[in-house]
């Protein structure tokens, strides 16, 4: 009994101290930049079955479309879906440096685990094992030059998302959601996570909302709409996109709806989303270089 008043008595602290700090800092990786890289972005969600490779493989074939020099890692190491929706299946080469080449298609370099391993064979891996198949993916890999790197990453907050922030620097991350509210509410933890790591939020791509009837054009919603008032920790919503068969063919058939339909009202809505990113990009770019030459004077 007395035992346990003791124990009762302890009180426990939440904050480490600055030496408690430093000792655990010296055994986390120092982040690195990947060699002729400029800027990193994550696709991002809490939540699975939202539509993140879906959003991966059409931004980064719409930031090609706009000069871009664009890369698709696939960071979903036990359900690799990039190999499919680019059309990517044949293993790829490597360099005399033992460096992974990228294949390229639609003008973007893609490495996916699924390039790796037998279409129907499970991978069943622990966490070490995990991060250290990405590294070889992300930092093994011969990725220069590229103005932008997109990495589609697998739901939950786990080891994929933490190797990733620890080991390189993270330009930003694009959430995606479907607007019901356990999604939602699983983003925000997502979002959370990435706030705690000190990486900036781009802004959020809302998935499903609605659906546009073939024959009048009428928009059938399927959701109340959400606000920022209602979810005041949910980012900048950039985009809103339907459920559409259209988009899901063009996934399943290897060609990414902005290369298939580029007129159409959904490449639209991508080619929006990745000419704002770029245009933020860019500006991000100007400003560097201005506060360089500001403190070389």
């Amino acid at each position: 009994m007395a035992l346990l008043m003791r124990l009762c008595q302890r009180s426990y602290s939440t904050k480490l101290k600055d030496h408690q700090a430093a000792l655990m800092a010296r055994s986390l990786p120092k982040r690195q930049a990947l060699p002729g890289v400029n800027n990193i972005i994550v696709i991002a969600s809490g939540k699975g079955g939202v539509g993140k490779s879906t959003v991966a493989a059409n931004f980064a074939c719409s930031l090609a479309k706009l000069g871009a020099r664009v890369g698709l890692l696939d960071g979903d190491i036990f359900g690799p879906t990039i190999p499919l929706m680019m059309n990517l299946h044949s293993e790829p080469r490597v360099n005399d440096k033992n460096q992974i080449i990228p294949p390229q298609n639609y003008n973007v370099k893609c490495l996916s685990m699924g390039m790796l391993t037998p279409p129907d064979g499970a991978i069943i891996w622990r966490g070490p094992l995990v991060m250290s198949a990405i590294q070889r993916l992300l930092k093994g890999a011969d990725w220069s030059p590229l103005d932008v790197l997109v990495i589609d990453t697998p739901p939950g907050t786990g080891d994929v998302h933490l190797s990733l922030t620890q080991h390189t620097p993270i330009t930003g991350v694009l959430l995606v959601s479907t607007p019901h509210k356990a999604a939602i509410d699983v983003t925000i933890r997502g979002a959370e996570m990435y706030h705690k790591l000190k990486v900036p939020i781009l802004g959020l791509v809302e998935n499903m909302r609605y659906s546009i009837c073939d024959n009048c054009n009428h928009h059938i919603e399927f959701f109340k709409p959400v606000t920022g008032s209602s979810h005041p920790k949910l980012p900048e919503m950039l985009i809103s996109l339907p459920l559409d068969s259209h988009i899901a063919d063009c996934g399943e058939s290897g060609t990414p709806v902005v290369i298939k339909h580029p007129d159409s009202e959904h490449a639209k809505l991508f080619n929006k989303l990745a000419l704002q990113i770029w245009s933020t990009l860019q500006e991000k770019q100007e400003t560097n270089e201005t506060a360089k030459d500001t403190n070389k004077c």
